[in-house]
């Protein structure tokens, strides 16, 4: 015989002991990760911070969930794909570039924000400083501003008498001012005249280059943004018709027939991406994680695009290339 406090008390204490026991077994919020971008998808670089992600122990679905958002080059639908996924309530939202973050950024000041390949996030207001960002922003800057001189000096390597650049650039690009005013002042150290052709529709590409030609354009250096990058054969192929050599940011354009690329590993800096989003799953604030910067540059090169513009590549640029496309 037990007295009624104590089966009461015997009765609670089964529901208390069963409560817990469900708790434990109900399962774990389970992280969604937003991947933005204006190119198209899936993609190689896309590929490679899922890579990333798996690196670390993230396997969907088992722990996370990625909501792709691609937005063919149209920055329109990046900006109503954010608003979709901040309305969604993602955990984080990883973006594929510069126009992509804008995007992101406009859309929300408190979901944590990382950039898996931007430029220049100093010069395009994302962030206070790459020690400090400051904000809801952080991750990778490929600092392609900063390397205008570099690839100038390789174009002008593999050709000598280079006097006359023509720059293709995109004036809606967060980071075009800073990347073009870059450029001028490194053509300028050597001497070379820089043709300014703006583009800003994919349609604008035969008349620029077509304008480059006219006015005896020796070279092109492509600035990158979502238009180029996502019609990169084509400016590859009007590039060869009009004979224009030219030296651009990401191998994709090398690996479509480009002559070639200097920059950061675009798959690299993804597959990093994954570092800073596993930071922030376990608690690290955006604002408190300082913005990394490539340890390694990459020259690709197409000989076979060479030998059809008849250039002869020198010998101390084949040394210097990480790799050469035959």
């Amino acid at each position: 015989m037990i007295s009624r406090r104590q089966f009461l008390a015997l009765v609670g204490g089964a529901s208390l002991a069963a409560a817990r026991n469900v708790a434990a077994q109900a399962p774990a919020k389970v992280p969604r990760i937003a991947y933005l971008s204006l190119a198209p998808g899936p993609s190689a670089r896309s590929d490679a911070f899922v890579q990333g992600l798996r690196e670390l122990g993230h396997i969907e679905p088992q722990t996370m969930v990625i909501e792709y958002r691609w937005c063919d080059g149209a920055f329109d639908r990046a900006r109503d794909a954010a608003a979709d996924l901040v309305h969604a309530r993602v955990d984080v939202i990883v973006t594929g570039g510069p126009q992509a973050t804008r995007a992101a950024r406009d859309a929300t000041t408190t979901i944590p924000i990382v950039m898996a390949a931007d430029y220049d996030p100093v010069g395009a207001g994302f962030v206070a400083s790459l020690s400090h960002p400051g904000r809801n922003v952080t991750g990778l800057s490929a600092l392609n501003p900063q390397l205008s001189g570099k690839r100038i000096e390789l174009l002008k390597e593999g050709l000598p008498r280079l006097s006359r650049l023509a720059v293709l650039w995109n004036p809606t690009e967060p980071n075009a001012e800073s990347y073009l005013r870059e450029t001028r002042l490194s053509a300028q150290t050597l001497g070379i005249r820089v043709q300014s052709l703006e583009l800003r529709a994919a349609a604008d590409l035969e008349n620029a280059l077509r304008a480059a030609a006219r006015e005896h354009a020796s070279a092109l250096v492509v600035l990158t943004d979502p238009i180029t990058l996502y019609h990169r054969a084509e400016l590859v192929r009007l590039a060869a018709k009009y004979r224009l050599p030219a030296v651009y940011s990401e191998r994709l354009f090398v690996e479509v027939g480009g002559l070639m690329a200097y920059g950061a590993s675009d798959r690299e800096m993804h597959r990093r991406a994954a570092v800073f989003v596993d930071k922030i799953l376990k608690g690290a604030r955006p604002s408190e994680l300082p913005v990394e910067q490539p340890t390694h540059y990459e020259l690709v090169m197409n000989l076979k695009t060479a030998r059809a513009l008849g250039l002869t590549v020198p010998p101390s640029m084949l040394l210097k290339a990480d790799e050469v496309i035959r």
